[in-house]
């Protein structure tokens, strides 16, 4: 997810919009709690989701969604959303893909068969990859809240991204490298997954050209968990630093291994790490890391707090970043209906390219290549806290 700044663009980026027919509505009232309350008697859009509710990666699509939940239920209790000659509600469902290609794609299919006109996803970057060309095809607006892979978005003019690409976050860490007065780095990464990939390469061709060296590439493949080997050849070179562009699960246990091994070299990576905090069994394995953000939660901007607070009221937690994206993506589809002025997917599309949006990830507006124009954060964990870096 995935993402510098998790399919089937991921925060959290899966809507689909269908009128309910009364059927429909009991069978998801039944089975799946992630439908909001209907408000008065306004006629209601459904938002389809797609992202990983189980395995591994179920912390950025359980994110994802209750962020979306919440501005849902906001945009509705304000008096829904004005489109044409209507006023209309929105209602969630979001599906669990468990961040497979295949069990997406049999998301995305049942989410269609419901009338889903916009899709808020997928959450990470593959079930994003191979969910896209069915959008396309059927020309549904699809936004991933944070499907990173550059591959997300390119060939699709119907998909967006709210998210940073993988390339940019990489090139972005690249040069807080330089800025930060190292000249020798080190990469441990997935070469199963293209988010950390995707990552990796743009680093490593940024580090060169910023006059820096990557000492090592150290490879690792989907599930594992002994990263010894890795790092103990890391420890035997001249790294000042290592860039570690994996999702928290694995970065957790990288840094658990390389305390164990003896090195206290610094670590940073992408906004997969953002929720490492709650994998960690001692956070003093990651005092120092430093890793991309665009949202953080003790932000003292009041629209930050307010969504804070409302997280923890509803789910007992605190929000990361997958959160905040599922949040914005909401705004940003009632962003491109009121432009619009239009519940069809076609008109949405071709909205989105007009539209600017201030979120808690920041304001935001999109290029015609589905990119979004946007800044980030770097946050550093200190004393076992995440803060802003100064």
């Amino acid at each position: 997810m995935k993402k510098f700044l998790a399919g089937a663009m991921a925060l959290v980026m899966m809507f689909s919009f269908a009128a309910c027919s009364s059927g429909e509505d009991t069978q998801q009232s039944n089975n799946n709690e992630n439908n909001v309350e209907s408000y008065a008697d306004n006629p209601t859009i459904l938002i389809g989701g797609i992202g990983p509710l189980t395995g591994g990666a179920a912390s950025y699509g359980t994110s994802v969604k209750q962020g979306a939940e919440i501005a849902i239920a906001e945009i509705n209790e304000a008096g829904g959303i004005k489109a044409g000659d209507g006023v209309y509600t929105f209602a969630l469902d979001f599906q669990d893909d468990e961040s497979s290609e295949d069990k997406a794609i049999t998301a995305y299919n049942s989410l269609m068969d419901k009338g889903m006109k916009a899709l808020i996803g997928t959450v990470t970057s593959a079930p994003c990859i191979a969910v896209k060309e069915l959008s396309k095809q059927d020309n549904i607006l699809q936004i991933t809240p944070s499907g990173s892979a550059i591959e997300c978005i390119t060939d699709a003019p119907n998909v967006f991204r709210l998210c940073f690409t993988d390339p940019l976050q990489g090139r972005t860490m690249a040069d807080f490298v330089k800025d930060q007065g190292f000249t020798k780095a080190a990469v441990i990464f997935n070469n199963s997954d293209d988010y950390s990939t995707g990552m990796k390469n743009a680093f490593v061709e940024q580090v060169k050209t910023n006059g820096g060296e990557v000492v090592t590439e150290e490879a690792f493949n989907e599930g594992d968990v002994d990263f010894s080997t890795q790092l103990t050849k890391i420890k035997s070179t001249d790294a000042e630093i290592i860039f570690c562009p994996v999702y928290y699960e694995a970065a957790a246990y990288i840094t658990q291994q390389a305390k164990e091994l003896g090195m206290n070299l610094p670590f940073i990576g992408g906004d997969g790490w953002d929720g490492i905090l709650a994998q960690v069994t001692d956070s003093a394995t990651i005092e120092g890391a430093v890793f991309l953000s665009p949202f953080l939660a003790t932000d003292e901007a009041e629209e930050v707090a307010g969504f804070v607070a409302k997280y923890q009221q509803k789910y007992s937690s605190t929000p990361d970043q997958f959160a905040a994206d599922g949040y914005d993506t909401v705004y940003v589809i009632k962003a491109a209906i009121e432009k619009a002025n239009s519940i069809e997917s076609e008109d949405m599309i071709a909205a989105m390219t007009e539209i600017t949006v201030d979120g808690i990830t920041g304001s935001m507006s999109f290029t015609e290549d589905g990119e979004p124009d946007k800044s980030a954060k770097f946050v550093v964990i200190k004393d076992g806290q995440y803060t802003a870096m100064e």
